[in-house]
């Protein structure tokens, strides 16, 4: 006999369950416990549970909504919804949840197959009011992430890691309100896939690329500011960059300030000393390299011994800067 959990569970059955007054009794303080509140006579809620503002539901093997008034009396309030390793299949169930929940800002659905869902049309406006999305490991497709992109106009933060992107579908409009992209962990190891990014999110403030093998980075030095206007920070960790000519292009991001590049090819060679001055000094608008602030003296001792490193080099192999 399969259990409830593989046969799948509502998300009002699992609100109903956590937040019962057994299993989390009542504290004082706001968002600190669960308040009882007597309901109108036959009201379809005997008692109605006032939850945290955010709701944490990750693992719990939810895979529907459940009754959507009941959603619409628990959830009104709430700001935050993790819904992270559960066993949504179907967008159209996800968005009955968010249509009830007119004050969500943060959803988080991570580890849920959704490869290959799609949501009917209309029903993306559910998704309207959220500023911070995170789709890693979901296999969602570029399409999906277009159409929910498309209906959420204050969408701020994306997450789409770990779910196998060779390449990037471009859309046919942009999203400029979009400041933070996170896609991690994914197979995207040429430029011509990257730059398309910056052409979709044309107000990218942070881009974190690590762990993508990404090759180089083939643009010419004219387009690269025009490409990426508004990028502060970048994360390059353990991508196959092997060429200081690469590095070298990150000059021409006109807002760059923050750079992460480590498990590189390019600075296997080098002493973690050697690395950090190379770096600082082939990245003199670069104000925090690998998470460290880089201090007027650090950068005026990296430009020495950039100097001292290249000084016996034949003039073809010195680098631009």
């Amino acid at each position: 006999m399969e259990t409830e959990e593989t046969e799948g569970r509502t998300l009002v059955q699992v609100i109903s369950e956590k937040y019962s007054p057994e299993n989390f009794p009542y504290c004082r303080g706001p968002g600190a416990g669960v308040v009882i509140r007597s309901s109108p006579q036959g009201s379809p809620v005997k008692d109605r549970l006032n939850l945290p503002s955010i709701l944490v539901l990750d693992g719990c093997g939810i895979t529907e909504a459940g009754d959507e008034e009941e959603v619409a009396t628990f959830c009104a309030h709430v700001v935050e919804l993790d819904l992270s390793h559960n066993h949504f299949k179907d967008w159209g169930e996800i968005s009955k949840i968010l249509s009830n929940i007119p004050n969500l800002d943060f959803l988080n659905l991570s580890m849920n197959p959704l490869r290959g869902s799609s949501l009917e049309p209309g029903t993306a406006e559910a998704f309207s009011g959220l500023r911070r999305l995170v789709l890693n490991n979901t296999y969602v497709t570029w399409d999906m992430v277009h159409t929910l992109t498309r209906e959420t106009p204050e969408l701020e933060e994306l997450f789409l890691c770990l779910n196998e992107y060779e390449s990037v579908s471009v859309s046919s409009i942009s999203y400029p309100s979009l400041r933070l992209l996170h896609i991690t962990d994914n197979q995207l190891q040429e430029w011509v896939e990257v730059r398309k990014l910056g052409l979709i999110y044309p107000g990218l403030v942070s881009l974190i690329l690590a762990n993508n093998s990404l090759s180089s980075i083939h643009e010419p030095e004219d387009s690269l500011h025009r490409l990426f206007p508004n990028l502060r920070s970048i994360n390059l960790h353990n991508s196959g960059l092997s060429r200081w000519e690469d590095i070298e292009k990150l000059n021409f991001l006109p807002k760059l300030q923050e750079v992460r590049v480590m498990g590189i090819p390019l600075l296997q060679p080098y002493t973690d000393q050697e690395r950090r001055c190379l770096m600082v000094a082939q990245l003199p608008n670069v104000t925090v390299l690998n998470g460290s602030v880089v201090t007027d003296g650090e950068r005026e001792d990296a430009e020495r011994f950039f100097i001292r490193y290249h000084q016996d080099c034949p003039e073809d192999e010195l680098p631009q800067r």
